[in-house]
C-alpha cells in the first residue's frame, strides 16, 4: 500500500471526546487477529531486548566462527541435518562461516526493530511539526508546506535512499544513517494526516474558545489540537513500523544497509540466496521471521484502527 493511500485510510476524524484506554482495549479484544499480532510483536520485542541473555544461555555469540561444523566437501554447508541444529546451536550455523544462526537472528531482530521504531518516531516528529504548521498557519505557509509534502510523496524514495547510503562514508554509523534516510523520505504521510486533522479541529468550538483565551501557536497546537490527533497518528504509526522494517531489510538486502559483521535480517537474506539449495534453513529462518513480524504489526495496526475509530469497521461492513 502506498504512503498516501495509507494516510488517507487512517485520516478519518477521531471519535468525539476520544476513546478511553479501557474502551479501546475492549474493542481490541474483539479483534482476535489483532491480539495475536500484538502477542507476536511483544514477544519479538522481548527477544530483541533479551538478545544478550539468550545468547549467553545458548553459550554462543554472533561473531565467532565454527569451521569444524561445516562440510568442506559440500562447499561449506553445515554438517548435520536442518542446517546443523544441535543443543549447542539452537538454529544451526551459517554456511561458509559457521557463525551461530540463533545469535545472529536475535541480534538481527534487535537491529531491525531498533531501526524501524527509531525511524517511525522521527517520521512522526517531522510529520506532525510540518502538518500542524501547515494546518494552523496562514494560506502561504499551508500552500508552501503542502507542496513540499506532495514533492516528498512523489520522490522515488528507494533510488534516492540507495544513492544517499552509497555516498556516505562507511565510518558513519549505519543504523543511524538508515534511521535518518527512512525518516527523510517517510514523514510526508504523517504530515498529510496532521494537516487534514488540524484543518478540521481548528473550526471546533473549544479551539475557538482557546483562541479567545489567548492560545496561539505551539501552545494551542499542544493543548487543543494534538489530543485530537492521537487516534489517527497512533494508528498510522502502528502501520508505519512494518513498512520501515521491510525498507531496512530491503536496503540491507541490496547491500547498502547494515554492514557485516553486525547482523540484520535483510543482510542475512541477501547472503542466504546463494545457499538455498545447500542449506534451505538459512533462507527460511530469517524469511519466516521477517514475514511474521510484518504481518503481526499489520494485523495489530488494523485492529488498533478499528478500536480507535469504530466507524471504520461499520463502513467496511457496509461496503461488503
Amino acid at each position: 500500500m502506498s504512503t498516501d493511500a495509507l494516510a488517507d485510510q487512517v485520516a478519518a476524524p477521531a471519535p468525539e471526546g476520544g476513546a478511553g484506554a479501557r474502551s479501546v482495549w475492549r474493542a481490541l479484544r474483539r479483534e482476535p487477529a489483532a491480539l495475536a499480532g500484538l502477542v507476536v510483536v511483544l514477544l519479538l520485542v522481548l527477544v530483541a531486548l533479551a538478545a544478550p541473555l539468550l545468547t549467553a544461555l545458548e553459550g554462543q555469540d554472533y561473531t565467532s566462527y565454527h569451521d569444524g561444523l561445516l562440510d568442506s566437501a559440500r562447499g561449506g554447508v553445515p554438517a548435520g541435518d536442518l542446517g546443523g541444529i544441535s543443543a549447542h546451536h539452537w538454529l544451526g550455523v551459517e554456511p561458509k562461516t559457521g557463525r551461530d544462526l540463533f545469535a545472529r537472528v536475535v541480534y538481527g531482530a534487535r537491529v531491525s526493530l531498533a531501526v524501524a521504531l527509531s525511524a517511525t518516531i522521527l517520521q512522526l516528529l517531522i510529520g506532525l511539526t510540518i502538518g500542524l504548521a501547515a494546518g494552523l498557519g496562514g494560506r502561504i505557509a499551508d500552500a508552501v508546506l503542502s507542496r513540499v509534502t506532495d514533492l516528498v510523496l512523489a520522490f522515488p524514495a528507494l533510488i534516492f535512499s540507495i544513492a544517499l547510503l552509497g555516498i556516505v562514508p562507511q565510518s558513519f554509523p549505519r543504523p543511524v544513517l538508515l534511521v535518518l534516510v527512512l525518516a527523510l523520505f517517510g514523514w510526508a504521510g504523517t504530515a498529510r494526516i496532521a494537516r487534514g486533522q488540524a484543518l478540521t479541529l481548528r473550526t471546533r468550538d473549544y479551539v475557538a474558545a482557546a483562541r479567545l483565551a489567548g492560545g496561539r501557536g505551539a501552545r494551542l497546537a499542544r493543548r487543543e489540537i494534538l489530543p485530537g490527533l492521537a487516534a489517527p497518528v497512533i494508528t498510522y504509526a502502528a502501520l508505519m513500523v512494518p513498512g520501515n522494517i521491510v525498507a531496512e531489510a530491503g536496503l540491507s538486502f541490496l547491500g547498502v544497509g547494515i554492514n557485516p559483521p553486525t547482523p540484520s535480517w535483510g543482510q542475512m537474506l541477501s547472503s542466504a540466496t546463494t545457499w538455498f539449495g545447500g542449506d534451505p534453513m538459512y533462507v527460511a529462518i530469517p524469511g519466516v521471521l521477517l514475514f511474521a513480524t510484518v504481518l503481526s504489526f499489520t494485523l495489530f495496526g488494523d485492529g488498533l484502527r478499528n478500536a480507535l475509530d469504530p466507524r471504520s469497521t461499520s463502513l467496511s461492513k457496509r461496503a461488503e
